[in-house]
């Protein structure tokens, strides 16, 4: 089975170096379903995977200049306890019961969908925001801080919202902050947050460290091949696809009571709405541009 988490590692690990989707969002699920670990198991080690494979990205952004240390505070003032008072509450039931292995399951299959929409539309959201500047800067700093306390939350119960949703968020209460900064500057949040996360993990006995380190093994390798490999493959698809995945996961754990052909379906609809909709936009670029 060793062969086959390197195997899994190494997969998560270039898709992470493609797209720069969190490997929560990928390696849970994969965990889960595959390996058939348990929910909290799965939880906790991805968790210190994800401190493990982000801290690296700390000193990359660093060097550049991409981390607003303003930002990591407002964010860590409130994912920092939240993460803490959400390790006590899980402390304080039997994770291994079937009621918190469903509720574990539930948010985190509501984390896979959100996710999967955020990696379908943050360009969007990106553009919109700057455009209309949807949240009042003066608040900025408040909302900051209650979303740094909704991911540690999140991120706690089910190893996933670090990435795709932190970017997604940051970018609309910061839409002057460039994209570089605002993925920096979650990296350099992520860290600390799976950190803290994952260490009340090890406290309730549900990290495996081989597997942690077989996963590992696999992550590192595909991480650079995939950041190489970038620039040469066709993202966009790539991430599409990804999102069709997420939902298809995510809607068999949060609701395995629906026919999932119904989420897919939806999804799909989303995604052919939204290409048709950036070819008419292209188009009349083009348009204009002749004129």
């Amino acid at each position: 089975m060793d062969l086959f988490h390197i195997l899994a590692g190494f997969v998560v690990g270039l898709l992470v170096g493609l797209t720069g989707v969190g490997g929560g969002s990928l390696m849970t699920p994969i965990l889960l379903i595959f390996f058939h670990q348990s929910a909290a198991v799965a939880v906790g080690t991805d968790l210190l995977y994800a401190a493990i494979t982000k801290s690296a990205g700390i000193f990359a952004h660093g060097k550049l200049g991409n981390i607003d240390w303003r930002i990591v505070r407002l964010l860590a003032i409130g994912s920092v306890p939240a993460t803490i008072l959400t390790t006590i509450v899980l402390g304080n039931m039997d994770i291994a019961s079937e009621g918190a292995v469903l509720t574990i399951k539930f948010w985190l299959g509501i984390a896979l969908m959100l996710t999967a929409l955020s990696v379908i539309f943050r360009t969007q959201l990106a553009s919109f925001s700057k455009n209309g500047h949807w949240v009042n800067p003066a608040y900025a700093p408040a909302l900051t801080v209650i979303l740094g306390l909704t991911l540690g939350c999140l991120v706690t119960l089910t190893s996933v919202g670090a990435g795709a949703l932190g970017v997604t968020a940051l970018l609309i209460l910061y839409p002057k902050q460039p994209i570089s900064k605002i993925v920096g500057t979650d990296v350099a949040h992520a860290v600390p947050l799976t950190l803290v996360a994952g260490l009340g993990h090890i406290s309730l006995g549900t990290v495996d460290y081989s597997l942690l380190g077989t996963l590992l093994i696999g992550s590192i390798p595909g991480i650079w091949i995939g950041s190489h490999l970038s620039a040469k493959v066709a993202e966009h698809w790539i991430r599409l696809l990804l999102a069709l995945v997420l939902v298809y996961v995510g809607q068999k754990l949060a609701f395995p009571q629906m026919n999932v052909s119904i989420g897919i379906a939806f999804l799909v609809l989303i995604i052919v709405l939204k290409q048709l909709s950036s070819r008419k936009k292209s188009q009349k670029m083009k348009q204009h541009l002749i004129k």
